[in-house]
């Protein structure tokens, strides 16, 4: 037995499409029938095959198998911490006037002028503007997340998946007897540090978000391990058009292809198939949502290209469809899509370091980038070694910290990327991690800033319109231009057997200062988009 999402042609009626999937040899377990997305089980080899000989379906991809549970523990997700760290940041926690005990690490707020004497005491976020993360889970019982979480609206759109098709671990043994967990759980940590930059409040504890008076919702489409797949990022954008969701956050890319493909000839004609479904369905997600108010943001990515040039990828597919499936090496045109990312209606976001250059591992374009926001890099230092310090700092669970063995017996922690802030009796955990995932929850903060500025009243609360919102955003940003020379050798060193290894990456920045491919149209800025 296999599963598959289909793609129903569009305007073709529930019954015609519900009738060709039962000719094809499939059962329908699931439908969103706002952008006719079904995910399809079947024991029929030809099922592809079929489907596509049926005139009411568009299009056919392979879903996750479904695996039997791992005896092993579940395995610590990978985050971009970049071992070897130099410095162990010790803080007692003690505030400046006005400002949460953590301040003094949020290089990052600072850069954009989300701070006391900023956009915080001009404009900091309206309760009724309601911010989705798409992602991971939100640990909505973190101290500096819960008085902001909005529990009653916040889903979970996906199931743990303990093995692959090779039986090999992803999400390990389920939590929960359904394997569904909580609308207010994270097993991964990547999710709860973006709701946490985005709005974290200012609560005397730890540190604040860019908005720190916003709702936070938590939609969750990604795996405990990390994967996105199609069908919950479909759900998670229809839900949000559906329920007021006001901007949304996806620092993520639709397994299992970084680029897709529509005719790739290293591709199979299977593969070609499932990269345009992928593109499609998502489509039609993202304009269902853009068309009732959502203003639609995304990470643009931590692979060091060009994603207007042709690149190479030998990561994709990154998740086996059937057994035996593995990677394969593929040149990938500009005409290629990474999804959401390069979906239409969707704002991408590079990545800064505390310097305000571009962060080494970013991608960019011009024309792709819309705008620049701090996402942390490490390596943005005087000596190019790795430092805490320079990456971003969040929320962080502390039954992930826990789990992990990252805290001492008296609970400080005893790694460098966590930090630990208390007040009274309660304590809170931040970690320091880098990536385009943390810049674009910059941006969506002033985004969610500049609806509590300038939206109107509806029945969920406050809306704006997605195209006025990116005007703001990228009109009020701070005009960057390209690096002189504009091809720059980004250099750093890791640390590998003990010894410190030189890393180097070679990147053009193309156009003007008023727009280019490293910052588009500049760095994000808090207090610029709301006192106009």
């Amino acid at each position: 037995m296999s599963e598959y999402v289909v793609l129903y042609k569009e305007h073709a009626s529930p019954g015609s499409a519900h009738r060709a999937v039962r000719a094809a040899g499939g059962t329908i377990v699931h439908e969103n029938r706002d952008v006719g997305v079904a995910t399809v089980r079947s024991d029929n080899p030809e099922f592809i095959h079929a489907v596509m000989k049926e005139r009411a379906l568009d299009g056919v991809a392979h879903n996750r198998v479904i695996g039997e549970a791992p005896k092993t523990k579940k395995k610590a997700a990978k985050v971009e911490r970049l071992t070897g760290t130099k410095n162990k940041v010790s803080l007692t926690g003690v505030p400046s006037k006005n400002e949460e005990p953590l301040a003094d690490l949020q290089w990052d707020m600072k850069q954009i002028h989300a701070t006391a004497n900023g956009s915080y005491k001009t404009e900091p976020g309206d309760k009724r503007v309601l911010v989705g993360v798409l992602d991971t889970g939100v640990d909505g019982d973190h101290p500096d997340i819960k008085p902001n979480f909005n529990r009653a609206l916040s889903r979970n759109f996906t199931t743990d998946i303990p093995t692959d098709a090779n039986g090999n671990e992803v999400d390990g043994p389920c939590e929960f007897t359904s394997c569904v967990d909580p609308n207010d759980w994270d097993d991964n940590d990547h999710g709860t540090h973006v709701a946490s930059t985005i709005a974290s409040p200012r609560n005397g504890l730890g540190m604040a978000g860019v908005a720190p008076n916003v709702s936070i919702v938590n939609l969750r489409v990604g795996q405990d391990s990390g994967y996105f797949f199609l069908q919950p990022t479909v759900d998670g954008l229809t839900y949000a058009a559906k329920n007021g969701i006001d901007v949304v956050n996806m620092s993520y890319y639709v397994d299992p292809w970084l680029w897709n493909c529509g005719n790739n000839p290293a591709d199979s004609p299977e593969d070609q198939l499932e990269q345009r479904t992928i593109i499609k369905a998502t489509q039609r997600a993202l304009d269902f949502a853009h068309d009732r108010g959502v203003t639609l943001i995304s990470a643009a990515g931590n692979d060091f290209v060009d994603y207007t040039k042709t690149n190479s990828d030998d990561s994709s597919p990154d998740f086996p469809s059937t057994p035996g499936e593995e990677p394969h090496d593929r040149t990938v045109p500009a005409s290629c899509v990474s999804m959401p990312s390069e979906g239409e209606h969707v704002i991408p976001i590079s990545a800064t370091g505390p310097s305000t250059r571009k962060s080494y591992y970013s991608s960019f374009g011009n024309g792709y980038v819309a705008v620049a926001a701090p996402g942390g890099d490490k390596v943005d230092t005087a000596d190019q070694r790795p430092d805490d310090r320079a990456g971003i700092w969040a929320a962080y669970p502390e039954r992930l910290a826990k789990e992990r063995g990252e805290l001492n017996a008296d609970g400080t922690p005893n790694v460098p990327y966590l930090v630990r802030s208390c007040k009274g009796d309660d304590c809170a955990y931040y970690q320091s991690i880098q990536g385009t995932s943390m810049a674009s929850p910059h941006a969506v903060g002033v985004a969610a800033l500049i609806i509590s500025k300038y939206g109107h009243r509806d029945r969920s609360g406050l809306t704006l319109s997605p195209d006025f919102v990116e005007r703001v955003l990228r009109g009020t940003a701070t005009a960057k231009e390209c690096p002189s020379p504009r091809t720059t050798e980004y250099v750093w060193y890791t640390k590998s057997g003990g010894e410190w290894v030189k890393r180097t990456s070679t990147q053009t920045c193309e156009g003007s200062k008023e727009q280019n491919g490293f910052f588009g149209n500049g760095i994000v800025d808090a207090l610029n988009a709301v006192r106009r």
